[in-house]
């Protein structure tokens, strides 16, 4: 674990592999902990210097308000880019899930020169809010689920491991994998203030950030190797999301894992590091 400057915050990295080898940066969705460990260990196995980082408000990096973030979109793909340059790399295998997958799309976008490849995850070529009329929306009748459930004392972590394990099954996760990454993000997170915890374990900071202009137009514009992985049981982002970004970027690879929700299971690490590993040869 170390944290980097970068862009007037500081950003929550940790590293695998050795620091020689070509940089993979994974940006979190919203904390580093959407990247498994053992997919990030595979990579890096496979001779890839594998960073993974907290966006902003969220785990170890820059924390202030998160529910009035000062900054936008296109702050946190600068972010990115300028984290590659931090780590000492010309430039990098960018990788993003959920959330994330929106950031790593603008800063390919925004900052051709600073990425060699894209992996995105579980995520949709538009911003928070209403979709394109062609691309699925949250599944409704998950999502009331999901919000309908009590609300647990956010400065409690065996209630918040406990809340996020009891609405895995529903958003198509392991309830015992769901369990420990909440458990693993209350202990990151560097304050004991109820609507911090809330934030990271729930991503809502990201909805509340200027997301425009628009950059689903530009996908065409991606000259990179590229991967679009997602879930056949994803109720979030359901899978037309997935298919439409792999249809819209430019000889784009398309993984589906059938079993699949919102996180990414220990079963699918072995494709997706394999995948990832032959995208730039």
């Amino acid at each position: 674990m170390a944290t980097f400057r970068v862009n007037g915050v500081t950003l929550g990295v940790e590293s695998f592999g050795c620091e020689e080898d070509p940089l993979v940066l994974l940006a979190g969705g919203t904390t580093m902990l959407s990247w498994p460990d053992s997919l990030c260990e595979r990579v890096a196995e496979g001779g890839r210097r594998v960073v993974r980082y907290d966006l902003r408000d969220s785990g170890a990096s820059t924390t202030k308000d998160p529910e009035n973030p000062m900054y936008d979109l296109r702050d946190l793909a600068d972010d990115a880019a300028d984290l590659v340059a931090a780590l000492g790399a010309e430039s990098a295998h960018l990788g993003g899930q959920g959330v994330g997958g929106m950031v790593a799309q603008v800063a390919a976008l925004d900052h051709p020169e600073s990425f060699s490849a894209l992996t995105l995850v579980s995520t949709r070529p538009v911003a928070p809010g209403p979709v394109d009329d062609d691309l699925p929306d949250h599944d409704q009748t998950v999502m009331s689920a999901v919000f309908s459930s009590p609300q647990p004392d956010w400065n409690n972590r065996r209630a918040v491991a406990e809340y996020a394990a009891g609405n895995a099954a529903i958003l198509g996760n392991d309830p015992a994998q769901a369990l420990e990454i909440a458990a693993r993000i209350w202990d990151r997170t560097p304050t004991s203030g109820a609507a911090v915890h809330q934030a990271n374990q729930l991503g809502m900071t990201f909805s509340r950030i200027d997301c425009s202009p628009r950059w689903r137009e530009r996908l065409g514009d991606l000259r990179i190797p590229s991967l679009v992985v997602h879930g056949r049981a994803d109720p979030f982002f359901p899978i037309g999301n997935g298919e439409a970004l792999a249809a819209e970027i430019p000889e784009a690879q398309l993984l589906i894992h059938e079993d699949m929700g919102t996180q990414i299971p220990e079963c699918a690490n072995g494709a997706i590091a394999t995948t990832m590993l032959g995208l730039e040869r």
